[in-house]
């Protein structure tokens, strides 16, 4: 083949390859779930970490317009306050605060938990949504915690445990945690490894090892809080063009994703459907343990996210990591 004849087939291919992202992004978006819940919050306060941008802003937005008190739980509180601002306006309710979380920082959750049970009288949707991609190397926080795992696991599981009295108190109300399906594509899972001190390290594996534990996570929460009126769900948003891959490492996280994003993703506001069924929607009320993608129970859950022995492990693994201490125990 000479080198015009070359050109030609890869201007083609690269034609045909240009079709079908567009195609599917098109297609995509059209089949995405939507929550057809149009049920009140008045009366309810809710928290959403991560709720600067994304789907936790908008999802915030759509509670906050059905009348919910929304607390956006976020580490950069003049964006949270900007969207915050925007929110109100947007919806005519002025019941939307801002309050400093960084989910990565033990220290700032439990400061974030002890403000809330100092000054909230109840708490009715917890959803713990902030998150970060894998980052290109093992970085540890101030406190020895791998950074993706302290952002999307450690600091949420900890938050879940410090405000799990009041949500009990106020139940029946719900724990909302975005997960993704990319928890299936992790392979030899050692629940003993949790904060990446042996073996394999890379930006796509901390990832979806972060995930896996937020599916994990709602699936023994779900049986340690049975009968008791609070339920736990996970949920996959599917791919969002969000800020998310913007501080990602590595070539699939950071860039491939990055670029198919544009092209092939959800808007935002598509993105945090399944968020506000789950916070919702009168039929989730009763509905724990379950792994949900556009507004319904999935059935991408991999085998790890569907072993009670391994989400138990998993959950002994994480009290150890976060120092999880026995008053702050309310299962």
């Amino acid at each position: 083949m000479d080198l015009s004849s070359l050109l030609w087939w890869l201007g083609g291919a690269a034609a045909v390859l240009a079709v079908f992202i567009v195609g599917f992004g098109i297609v995509y978006r059209r089949i995405a779930g939507v929550s057809s819940s149009k049920a009140s919050m008045k009366g309810k306060t809710v928290i959403i970490t991560g709720a600067s941008a994304g789907i936790g802003m908008e999802a915030a937005r759509d509670i906050a317009r059905r009348g919910a008190r929304v607390i956006l739980a976020c580490r950069n509180l003049t964006k949270a306050a900007g969207v915050a601002a925007d929110i109100q306006t947007s919806t005519g309710n002025s019941d939307v605060v801002v309050r400093e979380l960084d989910t990565s920082s033990l220290a700032s959750v439990r400061a974030f938990a002890a403000n809330i049970l100092a000054t909230e009288s109840r708490l009715d949707v917890l959803v713990l949504n902030a998150g970060i991609g894998g980052l290109d190397e093992r970085r540890l926080t101030s406190e020895g915690l791998e950074m993706t795992m302290a952002t999307n696991h450690f600091g949420h599981f900890l938050l879940g445990n410090l405000l799990l009295g009041l949500l009990k108190k106020c139940s029946p109300s719900r724990i909302v945690i975005t997960s993704s399906d990319s928890h299936g594509h992790i392979s030899g899972f050692d629940p003993k490894n949790l904060n990446f001190e042996k073996g394999e390290f890379g930006p796509y594996r901390s990832y979806c090892q972060s995930k896996l534990c937020n599916v994990l996570y709602a699936r023994h929460l779900s049986h340690l809080l049975a009968d008791t009126g609070v339920v736990a769900n996970s949920h996959c948003p599917g791919l969002v063009a969000t800020e998310i891959f913007q501080k990602s490492g590595g070539f699939l996280v950071g860039k491939l994703f990055r670029f198919l994003a544009l092209f092939m993703s959800k808007t935002v506001e598509q993105g945090a459907q399944t968020i506000i069924h789950l916070a919702t929607a009168p039929e989730t009320a009763t509905i724990s343990g379950k792994f949900f993608m556009d507004c319904k129970v999935s059935e991408v859950e991999s085998s790890y996210g569907r072993d009670n022995a391994l989400a138990k492990i998993v959950w002994e693994e994480s009290e150890q990591i976060v120092g999880l201490k026995p008053e702050e125990k309310h299962y």
